[in-house]
């Protein structure tokens, strides 16, 4: 029995991306029909694995003007297609896209963002990503810090865990509270 190999796709108004993510390959084949049938054989993976897909795709393409690379991780393909018009979805029917056919965020394009160019020529408007997500420059994060053995008593002599300042801010907002409620009566 053969497997299903992951599949990434986009959309433009002229051609789909499709990208099958099938690392080392061997003996990929890669058929397309003009009416929009799209299939792939190889072998790959550990024990040389048999590896097949057919996606029956929405609408027709051009099989002359589209392309096909053949990488070390994977294989990319370009489909033109016949009619330059979005389509509902990838592919035909109202079934809902099999596991392995997933979107390719990094090629995608909103319907009304499509201006022609290529995935390539993203512009993230000088937006600086290098600080984004760096906790404490590397560092890992220390769980071991010294609030979370802290005990803190309220007057009741009721005792709760503190895990930060926040709950020492409302133990004091408590104890104020109480205090202004007792002085005044």
């Amino acid at each position: 029995m053969s497997r299903h190999p992951e599949v990434k796709w986009a959309e433009r108004a002229d051609k789909i991306y499709l990208t099958v993510m099938l690392p080392d390959a061997k003996n990929p084949k890669v058929n397309l029909e003009p009416e929009g049938t799209f299939t792939f054989t190889a072998t790959g993976g550990a024990g040389d694995s048999a590896y097949e897909l057919k996606l029956d795709l929405f609408d027709k393409v051009n099989v002359e003007e589209s392309k096909i690379n053949y990488g070390v991780r994977s294989i990319t393909c370009i489909l033109k297609k016949a009619e330059t018009k979005w389509w509902n979805r990838l592919l035909r029917g109202d079934v809902k896209p099999p596991h392995y056919v997933k979107v390719d965020w990094d090629k995608w394009v909103d319907e009304d963002e499509d201006n022609g160019t290529a995935p390539a020529d993203f512009d993230l408007g000088g937006m600086d990503f290098s600080k984004f997500g760096d906790y404490g420059g590397g560092e890992e994060f220390d769980d071991d810090s010294e609030d979370d053995d802290q005990v803190l008593k309220s007057e009741g002599g009721v005792e709760h865990a503190g895990t930060s300042g926040a709950d020492e801010k409302v133990e004091e907002v408590a104890a104020a509270a109480k205090t202004e409620s007792t002085s005044g009566a």
